[in-house]
């Protein structure tokens, strides 16, 4: 179990963290929250229909990193458009698209990582040895949006773009200020792997 998360009886998962391990995920996961923001209801009035009626920004995000978190729904890589007609009817697309969905989605990678935080705060280690972390169904699914989020956060700022960039990152000498980086990302990566490897059929 230790590294690698192990299926449990009735869908869930468990993994062996210790202390180290335990500190890197939960500030990584609080960094994350720091970075999506508080979200809407935290500066909304006591209605609570003010929320529901919330729109989001329609404009994408200026950090790069928020920018792989949130991209258009519509263009980008693959999709390029084959006239400036078409560019600007797949910024009108997206811009619509992210003003009624951005808040739902930033709500949702705050609870994943919100509950990341907490099932770590309730683990203890013993001395030197392990803690193990027993996940539901659910909270696997969370701690999955929540890695995954890890990823794809540490990989823009990594610069990592598809698996080529992935391979270059192994061969990194270790004086490069990027190593500390780069494990955890490729750590981050088998911790994914493992449990969505758990929640198959």
């Amino acid at each position: 179990m230790p590294g690698h998360f192990e299926p449990t009886s009735g869908g869930g998962a468990a993994v062996a963290l210790d202390e180290v391990e335990i500190s890197i995920i939960r500030s990584l996961a609080v960094q994350l929250l720091e970075l999506i923001g508080p979200g809407p209801a935290e500066d909304a009035p006591d209605d609570p229909l003010a929320e529901l009626f919330n729109e989001g920004p329609s404009e994408p995000p200026k950090d790069p990193v928020l920018q792989r978190l949130f991209p258009d729904a519509y263009g980008g890589p693959g999709g390029e458009p084959n006239s400036p007609e078409r560019a600007e009817e797949q910024r009108q697309y997206s811009s619509e698209f992210r003003r009624f969905t951005e808040n739902d989605l930033r709500a949702g990678k705050r609870e994943n990582a919100l509950a990341v935080i907490r099932s770590l705060d309730r683990l203890t280690t013993a001395g030197d040895g392990d803690a193990v972390l027993e996940l539901t169904p659910e909270g696997s699914q969370q701690w999955l949006g929540c890695l995954n989020d890890l990823r794809l956060a540490i990989g823009s700022r990594l610069d990592v773009t598809d698996e080529e960039d992935t391979d270059l990152l192994y061969r990194l000498p270790d004086e490069d200020p990027r190593k500390p980086m780069v494990m955890a990302y490729l750590w981050l990566g088998g911790l994914q792997e493992t449990l969505v490897q758990t929640l198959m059929p």
